[in-house]
């Protein structure tokens, strides 16, 4: 984009120096060169900024995982980043299907159901789970729109199926930050916990598949305890409750 309208400037210099007369072929050429070195300075500063970006999200990738930099695929790059950073919540709903795809779990859209973003099920199995998935600058609210969403499917859903919420807060914090921080708020783990609606953070996700991934621990059985949990957040440390396992150390 930064380049086309450099090149667009550079077309304009030229153009207005063959066919203009007098001062106004000087200022024509002279303002396209400024401009040209103003987007040429915007286009740098972008690029440093993503590398920042991405230098700080591997940084954190490391520091959870102990993995050797070398074994980081720049495919997870973009969904850690769209999972515990996202953008927009379109972007986080896509990073939570892949992960929960990757799991080896079902996962389809709403079908019938309207207010949830997700529905998924565990492998040869009854035990269904329709997802809400939200994110949130800070902790999450009990007046959180997906918040009435989730406890509209918690009335209108099946009995074989349990209402899920998955939340990425405090989206601008690094890791080592939010491990201090409350993931809701009182009101609402206590709302949470009396309609038997559970949550799960990107996080706790992230450090599950990370898990799962590297053969630590049995997902089908985290997600059999996720099922039945009776509600409120669902913590790492209740999905892996080996005391010498600390991701965040």
């Amino acid at each position: 984009m930064y380049y086309l309208l450099q090149l667009l400037l550079a077309v304009i210099a030229v153009y207005g120096t063959l066919n203009f007369k007098g001062d106004a072929r000087l200022y024509v050429a002279l303002a396209c060169l400024i401009f040209m070195f103003v987007i040429g300075r915007l286009d740098k500063e972008r690029f440093e900024k993503k590398e920042a970006r991405k230098n700080f999200l591997k940084s954190e990738m490391e520091k959870i995982s102990k993995n050797d930099s070398t074994a980081i695929k720049e495919q997870d790059f973009f969904i850690v980043n769209s999972l515990l950073w996202p953008k927009g919540e379109l972007v986080l709903i896509d990073a939570v299907h892949f992960v929960l795809k990757d799991l080896g779990f079902r996962v389809s859209t709403g079908g019938k159901y309207s207010t949830v973003d997700r529905m998924m099920a565990i492998p040869d199995s009854r035990k269904f789970f329709g997802v809400e998935i939200l994110m949130s600058d800070e902790h999450v609210e009990k007046n959180h729109p997906k918040i009435d969403r989730a406890l509209q499917f918690e009335n209108e859903k099946k009995e074989k199926e349990k209402t899920v919420i998955i939340a990425s807060t405090h989206i601008h914090q690094p890791l080592s930050e939010r491990e201090r921080l409350n993931e809701v708020s009182i009101g609402l783990h206590e709302f949470l916990a009396g309609c038997q609606i559970t949550l799960i953070t990107a996080y706790t996700l992230y450090q599950l598949w990370q898990k799962s991934k590297a053969g630590e621990i049995d997902i089908l059985d985290v997600f059999k305890n996720l099922y039945s949990h009776r509600g409120g957040v669902f913590s790492f440390a209740e999905a892996n409750p080996s005391p010498s396992v600390s991701l965040g150390a």
